[in-house]
C-alpha cells in the first residue's frame, strides 16, 4: 500500500472518531440540559412542570395556581368521596361522556390565580393548624376541615367562596354542598336555582355570619333566568303562582321525578288524596235521557290517586250587593268551613267547555309541612276579580284527623297543626301588595314583613287580614303549644 493511501485510511478513521466522539458529548450534553430543565422551569415558573410527573412534592402542590380547568375536572372525577361517578361506565369499560360533563363544578370561573401562592406554610388562618388544611381558590387563604361546623365551610357560606383544594390530596372540592350525585345535563341552567337558594339558606342560618342582614339578589337573579323571565324583580307577580312554579322547580333541579324519585321538597310539602269525579249529563238535556245516561259506564263514578303540594281553597262567593248603611258587606267564613272540600263527602261542579263533573275529594297523606292556598283571585278573559272574604282561623291546634280516611288514620299518629306563616294581598288585584307573618319559633312571637320594615304583631291581629297562603307545620309527639295564642 502506498503512502498516500495509509494517509488517507488513518485520516478517514480520524474522522470517524471525532465524529462518534461529538455524537457521544452532544448527546450526554442533552442528556445534562434535560435533567437541568425541571430545576430551571422551577425557578421561572415556567407552566412547563404542571405537565412533569416525577417533580418533587413541593412542585406538585405550586401546581394549582396554573392548572388548567381541565386538570380540576380530572381531580374531581378521581375523587375517592365521588363513587357514583365510577358507576357510570358503559359495559366496554368507557366512562359516558355526557355523564362526565353534567357533574362539571359551576364554579370554576371564580378561581382567581392571582393571588394563589402555595410558598407558604400549610397552616389554617384561623385555627393555625396543620390539619386537614384547604386552600380556598378564590382569595388564596388557607382553613381547616370542609365539615359543617369547620372553618373552610364557614368560609364558604360567609362570603360565597366555593373552590377548595386539599393541601394534602391536592383533590378539589365545591362546598358548601360539593354537588356529586346529582345527575343533570350539560347546559342545565335549573340546577342553578338549587345552588342560589341553597347558599341564601346557609347565610340566613349561619350563627357565626357578622352581617345583620342577608342580600337575596343573587338568588333571585336565578329566578328570573331559570323561569325565562316569568318572574322579575321588578314586576310584581302572583304569589301562589311563583309558590308553584318554585317548589316544581327546585324539586325537578334536585332530579325528582312525578311518582317515583323523591326530595326534600315532596318529603317535607307532599301529601295524597284520593279524586272521585263523576261526569254529569248536559243540562239541556230531557229529564227522562238524563236519567238513562246515568246509568251508562260513562257516567259512573271514578276515583284516583293524586299527590299536592299545597291545597286549594275555594271561598264562597262575595255579596255583589250594599247593606242598609250603604256599606259593602265583607263576609267572612270559618277555615273549617272551607276545609270541608277535603272531607270525602262534600261535592262540587266543575264545569268545561264541553262537560261538567262532580268531584270530591278526601286527604290520605299529611305532610310535615301542609301549605293552604285561599282563592282570592277569579280571572277571565276581560279582568280579574278578587273576592275579599276575610277567613276566621286558629292560629294553633287546627286537628285534621277527620279528612282523612278511616283506614290511614290509624297510621297517621299526628294529625295537628300550627300556623308557622300568613301572606296577606291587600289592594286591588293587579295594584296590590303583599305582608307576611311569620312566627319566631324560639320565642313564640309573632313579626309582620312588608318590603324591609319589621315589626311586632299580636296573633289576634293576624285573623283580620286577607289571608292568601298559609304555612302550617305538624307537630311532634314531644312537641307542644309554645305560642300562648
Amino acid at each position: 500500500m502506498s503512502g498516500r493511501s495509509k494517509r488517507e485510511s488513518r485520516g478517514s478513521t480520524r474522522g470517524k472518531r471525532e465524529s462518534e466522539s461529538r455524537g457521544s458529548s452532544g448527546r450526554v450534553k442533552r442528556e445534562r440540559d434535560r435533567e437541568r430543565e425541571p430545576e430551571a422551569a422551577s425557578s421561572r415558573g415556567s407552566p412547563v412542570r404542571v405537565k412533569r410527573e416525577v417533580e418533587p412534592a413541593s412542585v406538585r402542590e405550586a401546581q394549582a395556581s396554573v392548572v388548567p380547568f381541565v386538570r380540576v375536572k380530572r381531580e374531581r372525577e378521581v375523587d375517592e368521596d365521588s363513587e357514583p361517578e365510577r358507576e357510570v361506565r358503559a359495559k366496554n369499560g368507557r366512562v359516558d361522556s355526557e355523564d362526565r360533563r353534567s357533574r362539571h363544578c359551576p364554579y370554576l370561573d371564580t378561581i382567581n390565580r392571582s393571588v394563589l401562592d402555595f410558598d407558604f406554610e400549610k397552616l389554617c388562618s384561623i385555627s393555625l393548624s396543620h390539619i386537614n388544611a384547604y386552600a380556598c381558590l378564590v382569595c388564596g387563604k388557607y382553613f381547616q376541615g370542609r365539615g359543617l361546623k369547620s372553618h373552610a365551610y364557614i368560609h364558604s357560606v360567609q362570603f360565597s367562596h366555593h373552590v377548595f383544594l386539599n393541601l394534602h390530596t391536592l383533590k378539589f372540592y365545591c362546598l358548601p354542598d360539593n354537588y356529586k350525585n346529582i345527575k343533570r345535563p350539560p347546559g342545565d341552567i335549573m340546577f342553578l336555582l338549587v345552588q342560589r337558594f341553597g347558599e341564601l339558606m346557609r347565610k340566613l342560618w349561619n350563627p357565626r355570619n357578622f352581617k345583620a342582614h342577608v342580600s337575596p339578589h343573587e338568588m333571585l337573579q336565578a329566578v328570573v333566568l331559570c323561569s325565562k323571565k316569568t318572574f322579575q324583580i321588578t314586576k310584581q307577580g302572583d304569589g301562589v303562582d311563583f309558590l308553584s312554579w318554585f317548589l316544581n322547580a327546585l324539586h325537578s333541579a334536585l332530579g325528582g321525578t312525578k311518582k317515583k324519585k323523591k326530595t326534600i321538597v315532596t318529603d317535607v310539602f307532599q301529601g295524597s288524596m284520593r279524586i272521585f269525579t263523576k261526569k254529569l249529563p248536559h243540562p239541556d238535556l230531557p229529564a227522562e235521557e238524563k236519567e238513562q245516561l246515568l246509568h251508562n259506564d260513562e257516567y259512573q263514578e271514578t276515583m284516583v290517586e293524586s299527590t299536592f303540594m299545597y291545597l286549594t281553597l275555594d271561598l264562597p262567593t262575595a255579596p255583589l250587593y250594599k247593606d242598609e248603611k250603604e256599606q259593602l258587606i265583607i263576609p267572612q267564613v270559618p277555615l273549617f268551613n272551607i276545609l270541608a272540600k277535603f272531607n270525602g263527602i262534600t261535592e262540587k261542579e266543575y264545569k268545561t267547555y264541553k262537560e261538567n263533573f262532580l268531584k270530591r275529594f278526601q286527604l290520605t297523606k299529611l305532610p310535615p309541612y301542609l301549605i293552604f292556598c285561599i282563592k282570592r283571585f277569579t280571572k277571565n278573559n276581560f279582568f280579574v276579580e278578587k273576592n275579599p272574604t276575610i277567613v276566621n282561623f286558629p292560629i294553633t291546634n287546627v286537628d285534621l284527623r277527620e279528612y282523612l280516611s278511616e283506614e290511614v288514620q290509624a297510621v297517621h299518629k299526628n294529625t295537628t297543626y300550627d300556623l308557622i306563616a300568613n301572606i296577606v294581598h291587600d289592594g286591588k288585584p293587579s295594584e296590590g301588595s303583599y305582608r307576611i307573618h311569620v312566627l319566631h319559633h324560639g320565642t313564640g312571637k309573632w313579626y309582620e314583613l312588608q318590603d324591609l320594615q319589621v315589626t311586632d304583631i299580636l296573633p289576634q291581629m293576624i285573623t283580620l287580614s286577607e289571608a292568601y297562603i298559609q304555612i302550617w307545620k305538624r307537630r311532634d309527639n314531644d312537641e307542644t303549644n309554645q305560642q300562648g295564642a
